[in-house]
């Protein structure tokens, strides 16, 4: 059980979400409902005057990404990727990804993210969309445990370089322990070149505000065990 104080600051949290957004649609992904920012400035001022002295990351789960909207949409696109599967969709945000799987079949599928506002908005868009998730908070990145999934998912985690020195290393070694692992990515600058097979890529519709430009072409990866050739070769797509 939950200690009080856990309890009381995910209320707050929650009720935070509520707040400050909105139910909305991801334009690539319209089969999934999300509670997103309808204005980028105002809620990231009201996040950075709220939190800055407790510390709290930026609002990342506030916004559907181009690399996590391109991999909910192969996700749903290519079911066979995971259905009956367990599914861990890492640095999950708003859960766009996950709740993709969920819809897509998976048997089970986890949402890690650190931010505890990122696991509010998780169960409140779980719920909205009526799949279960089981939300996990801890950095799973910290640890070794690995084999508890069999495909898991990460969108746009390669933003910058403290992020992919961090998540990029467990995601090799999830790899070469036998679970698929995919990323979308939309030309980050991070984002490895190497040991990664394309799978698919998109003209992903996308924020000015965010983004600076109308759309991205963003492309969904799988990382590979090695350089070489994955032993199976799951779906690809061009739409």
């Amino acid at each position: 059980m939950a200690a009080p104080g856990w309890e009381a600051a995910g209320r707050r949290a929650a009720a935070f979400v509520a707040r400050e957004t909105a139910v909305g649609c991801p334009p690539f992904v319209p089969e999934v409902r999300l509670r997103l920012a309808t204005e980028v400035t105002p809620l990231w001022h009201a996040t950075e005057a709220a939190l800055e002295r407790a510390g709290v990351p930026p609002p990342y789960w506030a916004f559907a990404w181009a690399g996590g909207q391109a991999l909910a949409r192969y996700l749903l696109d290519h079911p066979a990727s995971v259905s009956g599967k367990r599914v861990l969709d890492l640095a999950a945000g708003g859960g766009v990804v996950a709740i993709a799987a969920a819809r897509a079949g998976a048997a089970h599928v986890a949402a890690a993210d650190i931010d505890p506002f990122a696991a509010a908005a998780l169960r409140m868009n779980a719920a909205l969309n009526g799949v279960a998730l089981d939300v996990i908070t801890e950095d799973l990145t910290a640890g070794t445990a690995g084999g508890a999934w069999d495909v898991i998912v990460a969108g746009d985690v390669c933003y910058e370089r403290a992020m992919v020195d961090r998540v990029l290393p467990w995601l090799r070694r999830q790899a070469g322990e036998a679970a698929a692992v995919l990323v979308g990515d939309p030309g980050r600058a991070y984002c490895p070149t190497e040991g990664v097979e394309e799978l698919a890529r998109y003209l992903v519709p996308t924020s000015l505000d965010l983004e600076g430009r109308a759309q991205r072409e963003t492309r969904v990866l799988r990382l590979l065990r090695s350089a070489a050739s994955p032993d199976e070769d799951p779906p690809r797509s061009s739409a």
